[in-house]
């Protein structure tokens, strides 16, 4: 099959992609050179009754539960669109920000549904790609050719919906996603038309070895990298140095910004402790930042050869010289022991707090060969056949979470005991969102117009209708 780019955003009921869900899906299917092909797909996911939505998101989307119980598929349909129809062989998934937020909700969607959480984004010639990125090192290295918004102090902002109002691209409904997924396409086609060269280079570190090929620990070299982590006055972009191995195969990189004098003789718990600085810490008078940071390969991160700096006044445009980055690369190599305290960090680094909940488990490890097959069996039966089913699965998180997929798709596949253990859960998870949803509700009530009363009103039914009984 020939290559496609599938341009997708997500509305979601909340932040967090362990316990909050997708509630519309919307995407649309296009050629390299970006022509759309057949129709756009714009879904509605139904909310589930465990859940209470963020009102905050929701004053931004709009989208009431009861609409998408309405009108919506249950997450196991969902699930089978994204499978059969969307993320197909030699699919580009691309988003805006989406291999940090959209990815991840599709990943633990999948996971609860019990489909493989990561194949949809690499197997049988699957990639993804992430536009913000693209759009960040347009700005910084090559910016000719597109006007760029700020924001209303004046301060340098990618926000898709001020990039389209700059260039004049429609976009009339910011945060409906079908509107932003077409908003999208019409950036990425004016980075495409603008700096060609630029976008052509960006779409080759999808993979993984093309980005190793230019920062890799055994030729080490500095390279152009532009992050979200990065300082805007220097349009998220400085030239970093691959210091030491990360986690899972990854690397920590330097910013050759700073002067490592300042850091190559603290201790491991002294560096520790900048690393993992609260955000109050860090607005402590004289705190200074420890500058490294983890670089994923599998995450298409935007990095580039130092000869993209050498055009165009490059160096200028990040604020940075040569002989600057030279002098602080000399010192890192004077002081191996500093890479060897950050390597040292890095592999104890805390992991995200583990949670009781098997559906916010996709993390704890990767299922055998065995499970996979039973994994296949579930997602692959009916109502009639799940009823009856009851597998002996090796990981122990299968087992509820298998409880809670036939409750929320196949309820009358529950017999009595697991109807009563699903309650227990559900209204455990219930009691725990809700003070920060009442307390959420009144504030933004405060200051509400009538279409956002409505949405709040319509919130507060919601609650009402599925906090157990004796709440």
């Amino acid at each position: 099959m020939a290559q496609t780019f599938f341009f997708y955003d997500l509305e979601t009921s909340g932040l967090s992609a362990r316990d909050d869900r997708v509630m519309q899906f919307a995407g649309r299917r296009t050629d390299m050179s970006l022509n759309p092909i057949g129709e756009p797909y714009n879904l509605l996911v139904a909310l589930n009754d465990d859940t209470l939505p963020s009102p905050d998101a929701l004053m931004v989307t709009g989208i009431t539960p009861q609409k998408t119980v309405e009108e919506g598929y249950t997450e196991a349909q969902f699930c089978r669109i994204l499978a059969e129809e969307i993320f197909t062989e030699d699919t580009i998934a691309v988003g805006f920000n989406n291999i940090r937020f959209d990815d991840e909700f599709v990943r633990h969607t999948l996971w609860r549904n019990f489909y493989d959480p990561y194949e949809w984004a690499w197997r049988d010639g699957r990639s993804r790609w992430d536009i913000l990125d693209v759009v960040r090192m347009t700005r910084a290295l090559r910016p000719e050719g597109i006007n760029w918004p700020v924001d209303d102090k004046g301060i340098a902002t990618n926000r898709l919906e001020l990039l389209t109002k700059e260039n004049n691209i429609a976009h009339e409904s910011a945060h409906d996603a079908l509107s932003d997924v077409d908003a999208l396409i019409a950036v990425t086609k004016l980075i495409k038309t603008a700096q060609p060269q630029l976008y052509s280079y960006l779409l080759t570190l999808r993979d993984k070895k093309a980005v190793q090929a230019l920062v890799n620990l055994e030729a080490k070299q500095p390279f152009v990298y532009t992050s979200g982590r990065y300082d805007v006055e220097h349009a998220k972009t400085t030239v970093a140095f691959p210091l030491t191995a990360g986690k899972n195969n990854n690397v920590v990189v330097y910013d050759l910004r700073y002067d490592p004098t300042e850091f190559v003789d603290l201790s491991q718990k002294e560096l520790a402790a900048k690393l993992y600085a609260t955000w109050e810490q860090r607005q402590e008078p004289g705190f200074v930042k420890l500058p490294v940071k983890e670089l994923q390969y599998n995450r298409a991160p935007a990095v580039a050869p130092l000869s993209v700096l050498t055009k165009d006044d490059g160096w200028e445009k990040i604020h940075l010289s040569p002989d600057v980055v030279e002098a602080h690369r000399k010192t890192l190599l004077a002081y191996p022991h500093f890479a060897e305290n950050i390597r040292s960090i890095f592999e104890a680094k805390p992991e995200y707090k583990k949670s009781t909940d098997p559906e916010a488990q996709l993390y704890d490890g990767f299922l055998n060969d065995r499970d996979k097959l039973r994994v296949e069996t579930v997602r692959n039966a009916d109502e009639k056949q799940l009823a009856d089913y009851h597998p002996e699965f090796s990981d122990k998180r299968l087992e509820p979470l298998l409880l809670h997929y036939k409750a929320r798709n196949y309820p009358r596949t529950l017999n009595e005991a697991e109807m009563q253990a699903w309650e227990e859960w559900r209204s455990s998870r219930l009691r725990s969102q809700l003070s920060t949803f009442m307390q959420s509700l009144q504030r933004i009530a405060k200051t509400a117009n009538d279409e956002q009363q409505y949405v709040l009103q319509e919130m507060q039914l919601w609650a009402e209708s599925i906090m157990p009984a004796d709440d």
